[in-house]
């Protein structure tokens, strides 16, 4: 259904989310998680709309069914271009397409998309609707709380009426503002101070949009904390891909009350037909594996298991022996 037509009720589901972020969550690190949380939404890397439109379609959308549930974060400020790379990703299935409007890099600043959309409200306005209009799917935006010398209490507002009014119902807000001078994008994440109380006062200004926060939580109990305090979602972003089973191992018990939680061996073993089909089919063992350095984060044997894979994995023909080898570490440590 469009958007115009969607229950905001169906978006309820998308309480937990692991935020999009290039070089991280691609194909390979979404089947990981998928296999820590069955209802965790997941995203991926962001893809701008002429690459979808000019590129090769099917390395940059190909993805699992088991990844289900999964959002596509599209790039771009071109509302005829939007529309085209959604119609195009439409015959993939995605379950949400998500118009990035909060990465701060030089590379985005350039081309005129993502935080820097946050000086422009109407022209993402036009963007979102057209992207509605083609879209088999919901579409939603990422943003952050403004950008440079901006007053967040007045553009945030503004930017979620205007965006709200072309059709969007759910919108995930970074809690910081994005410095587009003198900030790198990791800077970017971590300077700028947080403003959660500005994302709660958006919730009781615009009730009927679902608003998900983002931005420095780092455990589940953090993230419940938000969800108890009246906001609809938590995305989560480095803390889930450090420390996966910290923040996704216990996500559908204690956020859905669904299923035990899942266990960090049990995860590896899961992984490991994934593992085999991939190096069946060319791949290498560490385009997987280094998604997974975090899988026993805390526990005894973490160290090694890191160890044997970033020393291992990337070498010609290493494959589930080197595996097996890194999951005889945290067994060592175990016994």
């Amino acid at each position: 259904m469009r958007n115009g037509g969607k229950d905001i009720s169906e978006s309820k589901a998308m309480t937990l989310s692991v935020a999009p972020m290039i070089d991280w969550t691609d194909r390979h690190c979404r089947m990981f998680h998928r296999q820590i949380s069955q209802r965790a939404l997941l995203y991926t890397e962001m893809i701008t709309a002429p690459a979808i439109i000019h590129g090769p379609r099917a390395r940059l959308l190909d993805f699992s069914p088991a990844e289900h549930p999964v959002a596509l974060q599209i790039g771009g400020s071109e509302s005829g271009e939007l529309a085209e790379a959604v119609r195009i990703a439409a015959d993939w299935g995605y379950d949400e397409i998500n118009l990035n409007c909060g990465c701060p890099s030089d590379r985005v600043q350039s081309g005129c998309f993502g935080a820097v959309l946050m000086k422009t409200p109407d022209l993402v306005a036009r963007a979102v609707a057209a992207m509605i209009a083609a879209a088999p799917v919901e579409v939603t935006v990422k943003c952050r709380i403004g950008v440079d010398d901006q007053d967040p209490d007045v553009v945030l507002p503004d930017f979620l009426r205007r965006i709200r009014d072309a059709g969007v119902r759910r919108v995930i807000i970074h809690a910081r503002k994005a410095w587009l001078q003198g900030l790198s994008p990791k800077d970017n994440r971590e300077i700028p101070p947080l403003d959660y109380p500005l994302v709660h006062r958006m919730k009781a200004e615009f009730p009927d949009l679902h608003i998900s926060i983002n931005g420095g939580i780092r455990s589940l109990d953090e993230a419940k904390a938000q969800l108890a305090a009246g906001l609809d979602g938590v995305m989560i972003g480095r803390a889930a891909y450090q420390e996966p089973m910290n923040i996704l191992g216990p996500a559908d018990r204690e956020i859905w009350g669904q299923g035990a939680g899942a266990e960090a061996f049990a995860v590896a073993e899961a992984m490991k037909p994934y593992i085999a089909d991939h190096l069946a089919h060319g791949g290498r063992l560490h385009q997987v594996t280094r998604h997974m350095l975090g899988l026993f984060h805390g526990r005894g044997g973490a160290r090694g298991w890191r160890r044997v894979l970033s020393e291992g994995a990337t070498r010609d023909g290493a494959g589930l022996a080197l595996y097996d080898l890194a999951l005889a570490e945290v067994d060592r440590a175990a016994a």
